[in-house]
């Protein structure tokens, strides 16, 4: 902690004294979420876009743990099973619809968080890390989103599949190996639903990891505030709690109430139609598209249509992973 003025955990009782000697667990609360981390008293609701994209990946862990227990990562009973879980399993109607909508939210959050550092400067030193290793998560969250859904295995499922890992082809020289590695085979099958199902469970919890090092690493500087000028004093900050937990209680709340919104009255408005109808390779769905979270690298990818020294797609392709990698 780089603030001496920041307030000093004590112990009020033998037990606590005991665990403080032996697993400071509860220091490291009080001075990561609690009175002894100072903040600059300025901040605007903007800040509060890094609490709730935490909660989204908690209700995202949870709900796809529960989902996990009821899928079938098989071809030919994937798509049976998502409506198995939708029809028969205790309320697994709403695990599936907060799971689907809490990733559009998900991204809503952190596309705001990322709006932010940008327009305020939290990039900057000595915050470069944080930046970094929010990309980091930004990255992972495109993985894991693509992944999950290709697991339902509904028609855009597939195509979306074989479109995406389609893209690799335009490498030269490894293209065609690297997609073949990714499929497990020449199209997405049994094996491409398994390991996308595997990785799917996995990756939340690397993010999770990555979290942990994005709030470690924001801890050190603390935070910035909109005027770009870093606090010098006690007078420039408030502790944490209970500020700031307040006020990011009624956000959550906010959150919450309009994830509720979605999942009750329109669980369906953010996916495709198409989805509903299972994988089937032999036919071709009128419109390939992806989630709307994906559309603005889409939208790059397909902005090249004139072969020029390269193919057309390879611009596509290197432009679209060049719009991602250009932040770091």
């Amino acid at each position: 902690m780089s603030f001496p003025w920041a307030a000093q955990y004590t112990p009020k009782n033998s037990f606590m004294k005991w665990m403080d000697e032996r697993l400071p667990l509860p220091r490291l609360v009080y001075n990561s979420v609690g009175a002894g981390y100072p903040v600059p008293r300025n901040l605007n609701y903007f800040w509060n876009f890094g609490v709730l994209a935490g909660v989204a990946l908690v209700i995202q862990i949870v709900t796809g743990i529960v989902l996990a227990m009821h899928f079938s990562a098989d071809t030919g009973v994937a798509f049976a099973s998502v409506e198995h879980i939708m029809r028969d399993v205790n309320s697994g109607w709403l695990m599936r619809y907060l799971h689907a909508n809490g990733a559009s939210f998900f991204f809503i959050v952190v596309y705001i968080h990322i709006f932010r550092g940008l327009y305020y400067g939290s990039y900057k030193p000595p915050r470069e890390m944080v930046w970094l290793l929010g990309l980091v998560i930004f990255l992972l969250m495109m993985a894991t989103a693509f992944m999950g859904y290709v697991l339902p295995w509904g028609q855009m499922s597939f195509w979306a599949a074989q479109v995406i890992t389609g893209l690799f082809e335009a490498i030269p020289l490894i293209g065609n190996p690297l997609k073949q590695w990714l499929l497990g085979g020449f199209a997405p099958d049994n094996a491409t639903l398994t390991r996308f199902y595997s990785l799917h469970y996995l990756l939340p919890f690397v993010i999770a990891g990555v979290v942990i090092l994005h709030i470690w690493s924001l801890h050190l500087p603390g935070s910035s505030n909109p005027t770009g000028i870093d606090v010098k004093g006690p007078q420039d900050t408030i502790p944490f709690h209970p500020y700031y937990t307040a006020k990011d209680g009624w956000t959550v709340g906010v959150f919450l109430i309009a994830l509720s919104i979605l999942v009750f009255f329109a669980p369906n408005f953010l996916g495709h139609p198409d989805n509903y109808i299972e994988a089937n390779p032999l036919s071709t769905p009128a419109h390939i598209v992806p989630e709307w979270y994906f559309w603005p690298f889409y939208a790059v990818l397909r902005a090249f249509t004139v072969d020029f020294i390269l193919p057309a797609k390879l611009w596509g392709v290197i432009a679209m992973f060049g719009s991602i990698i250009i932040l770091l």
